[in-house]
């Protein structure tokens, strides 16, 4: 199983959206709120070089947005 971290904050529709696509999946993740949480805001910005959310971070590989189809293909569904 593949180790899956969201980072993300609580108004935003696309985060809603690949959290959403995980859970039908059954895909289970850590979700990260970089609203409240300065130092994985920080985390997420190192890793993907953005402020924007959601970034996906699949067993290292980074994902700026709601992509499904590269969600897709780095969870091999």
């Amino acid at each position: 199983m593949s180790e899956v971290k969201v980072y993300s904050s609580p108004t935003c529709p696309h985060c809603r959206q690949a959290k959403k696509f995980l859970e039908d999946n059954n895909i289970p993740f850590e979700d990260y709120d970089v609203t409240s949480d300065q130092e994985k805001a920080e985390e997420m910005k190192k890793k993907s070089g953005a402020m924007s959310v959601p970034v996906l971070d699949i067993d290292g590989d980074i994902i700026v947005g709601f992509n499904e189809s590269e969600i897709k293909q780095k969870l091999n569904l």
